[in-house]
């Protein structure tokens, strides 16, 4: 019984891998997205240029119908736009220290 469960779980597992990653898509363009709202550009953000690179590559997966290969691209592509995000709220919260500490001395002449 233990075995036929074994192998159940090992098919459904690839069904489940053998299908488009349309959620995983989903998830990277929204995480690219947030990362460009915040203002990150493939221009100064190499995790943000790498995040595109590897949608890209996940595409072209889709279309082979290269579903695993997509999956683990579109993973990719999310964990990149992640960091670009995080890099982009890092520089911007700098900037925003640095405009703080700015102002009162500008104002005390």
């Amino acid at each position: 019984m233990l075995r036929f469960i074994a192998v159940f779980v090992g098919i459904a597992c690839l069904a489940g891998c053998s299908s488009a990653p349309v959620q995983e898509m989903s998830d990277a363009r929204q995480a690219i997205a947030a990362a460009r709202v915040a203002g990150a550009t493939e221009g100064t953000s190499p995790e943000l240029y790498a995040a595109q690179a590897a949608i890209t590559r996940a595409e072209k997966h889709i279309e082979a119908q290269e579903y695993t290969r997509a999956r683990l691209a579109a993973m990719e592509a999310k964990h990149h736009a992640g960091a670009a995000l995080t890099n982009a709220q890092h520089i911007d919260a700098q900037h925003g220290e640095t405009q703080h500490a700015a102002t009162p001395a500008d104002q005390s002449h």
